[in-house]
């Protein structure tokens, strides 16, 4: 009866670690809109991260996305990710949650993911995960560990990895924490449900860099802004290198995107700030 889970420790294995050389500096990108590509390209940016609900269109007929992907493909440099899940109105727990119909909105957003070539999809959507007052935190984990359960084989079908985005304790009361996020992945057992490590919401909540190291191969995607005002790297002078410094011990070959408030002039100086932080540690 030990088959299975050797079976799963190889698979994790495989799908979550990658051989050759890897310089992170070089997988730098920001969440933004489809408009801003070019930009984004020129500013220096690997790749653009875009909204799952808002590009993919889940509930929207095939028709309306086809104008979508015909961006996509036309897009200067590649859509690697997608965050924005799910809208805040689809309940994921609770008494009011919803599987079915989020399972029938996952399986499209990841066959679009598929179409325009998203390698990793965040799964943050605090409103939709916000367990209600009174519910107790066990069934809403539940509800939720079973929704990744029934993902991640039609993740896998795709190639493509979901990763669980903790959020600050501000935008919702349900995994606060990579260490959180960690768990939940370990309880799914699946090979393509993973954990983001976001340092603005690190450092909002007060979690350490040590949390990436405990995730190890399990942490698949970053999301990075400095802890005040969520404003680019460089703009406050925030020093990352702790969580560049637990990135290269895990030995991570994942992504790194731009996350919150920035302008169009302070992108490439941001990547500039990124990049300086992450070749110091070399």
């Amino acid at each position: 009866m030990k088959t299975p889970f050797i079976f799963l420790a190889i698979a994790t294995l495989a799908v979550c670690s990658c051989g050759g050389s890897y310089d992170l500096s070089e997988h730098l990108g920001c969440c933004t809109s489809i408009d801003k590509v070019q930009m984004l390209a020129d500013a220096g940016g690997a790749y653009v991260e875009i909204s799952i609900n808002g590009f993919l269109i889940p509930e929207q007929s095939d028709e309306e996305f086809a104008a979508n992907l015909a961006e996509a493909e036309a897009a200067p440099i590649p859509i690697i990710a997608g965050n924005g899940y799910y809208p805040g109105s689809l309940k994921l727990t609770g008494p009011d949650a919803d599987l079915d119909r989020a399972m029938k909105y996952a399986r499209t957003a990841i066959e679009r993911a598929g179409q325009v070539g998203l390698k990793y999809m965040v799964l943050g959507s605090g409103s939709a995960r916000e367990i209600p007052e009174g519910f107790p935190y066990e069934e809403a984990e539940a509800q939720f560990v079973r929704l990744l359960k029934e993902m991640g084989p039609v993740a896998a079908e795709h190639g493509i990895v979901i990763v669980i985005e903790p959020l600050r304790p501000q935008e919702t009361n349900f995994i606060n924490s990579v260490r959180e996020g960690t768990a939940i992945c370990r309880k799914v057992g699946h090979p393509n449900i993973c954990v983001l490590a976001d340092f603005y919401h690190m450092a909002q909540a007060g979690e350490d860099a040590g949390a990436i190291v405990e995730a190890g191969r399990l942490l698949r995607h970053c999301h990075i802004a400095e802890c005040e005002e969520r404003t680019a790297p460089g703009v406050k002078g925030d020093d990352f290198t702790p969580y560049f410094q637990a990135l290269k011990k895990i030995r991570y070959r994942g992504n790194l995107s731009i996350e919150g408030g920035w302008s169009d002039e302070q992108l490439a100086p941001a990547f500039a700030e990124m990049k300086r932080q992450i070749e110091s540690l070399k």
